[in-house]
């Protein structure tokens, strides 16, 4: 066999550069060592999944663990809010710092990058996803045993690029009730499937609202059809979150940290026993 000319159009099918799988992954910053990455994903927005990545990373802190939160939702980064942070990263010649939360969660978003937190970003799929990647290689994350990652909604450049670039562990599909779950779902796990990431279950959050007077839960999106979507795909239903307007308000306030009951506490266990 002749030597490799690194030119494809001088070379057979056989060509050992041809046919050998291709890892696109990025090396860390070597001030990182993150022992697992679990992305928190949907197939549309405003179902929830900042809200299941926050309430995910402060169980798990309240466990003892190192947790970090890359917030990958650039255009629309509400990770900071959710934990009280209005103070902008810091950096040196090594790389970037992520934001420590009061409670001792660290989290990179754009918005702790930003002069002003209101500004928007006005930037196109490719430079986002850049960022996204940058959140991972320049940014020194220190020692974590945990790092959720906060996805933007459906599947296309950003998606792409974590599940490419990052050596994620495995996914939590958060949905709603509504008929169109079936939709969400599929979406999402196919897009893992295809990218060789396990699906670790389904959250579904606005499942119910329990009247505070009476106690009985009331299905204000409708009937759920978690259960049946789970079974079809041979996945698990790791928690059905309430519409709760404490919980919101906390979010709002940056305390939640601070709130209880933490609806994801039980996931989380399951989570670190794995």
């Amino acid at each position: 066999m002749s030597e490799c000319t690194h030119d494809c159009s001088t070379c057979g099918e056989s060509c050992a550069e041809r046919t050998s799988p291709q890892s696109f992954q990025a090396k860390p910053h070597d001030l990182s060592h993150i022992k697992k990455v679990i992305a928190v994903v949907s197939g549309k927005g405003g179902v929830g999944k900042s809200l299941v990545t926050s309430s995910l990373a402060a169980a798990m802190r309240k466990r003892g663990k190192k947790v970090g939160i890359l917030d990958a939702d650039i255009t629309g980064p509400s990770i900071p809010t959710a934990f009280g942070i209005h103070t902008r990263a810091a950096g040196s010649e090594l790389g970037i710092y992520p934001v420590e939360s009061k409670g001792g969660v660290s989290v990179m978003s754009l918005n702790l990058l930003m002069e002003h937190e209101t500004d928007p970003v006005v930037w196109r799929g490719p430079v986002i996803a850049g960022a996204v990647k940058q959140f991972w290689t320049d940014v020194i994350w220190g020692e974590v045993d945990y790092l959720f990652v906060d996805m933007p909604p459906g599947t296309g450049d950003v998606p792409l690029t974590v599940f490419q670039s990052l050596p994620v562990d495995g996914i939590i599909v958060v949905t709603s009730p509504q008929d169109l779950v079936r939709m969400i779902v599929t979406k999402a796990v196919k897009m893992a499937e295809l990218m060789h990431i396990p699906v670790l279950g389904l959250v579904e959050n606005y499942s119910y609202f329990q009247c505070p007077d009476c106690g009985k839960r009331h299905q204000i999106f409708g009937e759920s059809h978690i259960d049946a979507v789970a079974q079809e795909h041979g996945l698990p239903v790791l928690a059905r979150l309430p519409i709760d307007p404490g919980l919101a308000a906390a979010c709002d306030r940056g305390e939640i940290e601070d709130y209880e009951p933490n609806y994801l506490a039980a996931v989380a266990e399951a989570l670190d026993r794995d």
